[in-house]
């Protein structure tokens, strides 16, 4: 059976531009194909939704508190530990510091990237020109086809 798609011109943009926005066939699979390609050229991707990031730029590059669900449960503990946080440590650093020795770069990879609204669309869009190791791919939607576009391009067509 014949390789359907390389993936070296997605790559080629990807490098280009660090930014793409990809519309992708919403039964699914296509996604999974072009990660393998990244990780044969020497990428490691992480991959988000982005439903529930919050604050993009704090979740990503800095350490930022987390608060737990209240699930609807009452606190057994004394009054100081009611709004107890979680500190996380900076997603991207953290990634950065563990990747492999012959590694390119860390592709972030997130899915739902209808939810974002057009600043934190900006914000991911400079994100490679900030820190150069970093590439980013967002699912801005479906198609019949899996199709990119360098992420600036998406914001123009969007508004």
């Amino acid at each position: 059976m014949a390789l359907l798609t390389t993936g070296g011109g997605f790559i080629r943009k990807l490098e280009k531009f660090g930014a793409l926005g990809v519309y992708v066939p919403l039964e699914g699979g296509f996604e999974g194909r072009y990660r393998r390609r990244l990780r044969a050229k020497g990428y490691n991707a992480l991959c988000l939704s982005g439903k529930g990031l919050g604050d993009v730029a704090a979740y990503l590059t800095e350490v930022h508190g987390v608060r737990p669900p209240h699930l609807g449960k009452k606190s057994t503990s004394s009054g100081a530990a009611v709004g107890y946080v979680y500190y996380v440590p900076p997603i991207i650093s953290t990634q950065l510091d563990n990747l492999p020795p012959k590694s390119k770069g860390l592709v972030l990879w997130i899915i739902d990237g209808h939810t974002l609204d057009d600043q934190e669309l900006q914000y991911l869009a400079n994100l490679p020109k900030i820190e150069p190791r970093v590439k980013v791919v967002i699912e801005r939607g479906g198609d019949r086809a899996f199709r990119f576009m360098p992420l600036e391009e998406t914001l123009a067509v969007a508004s």
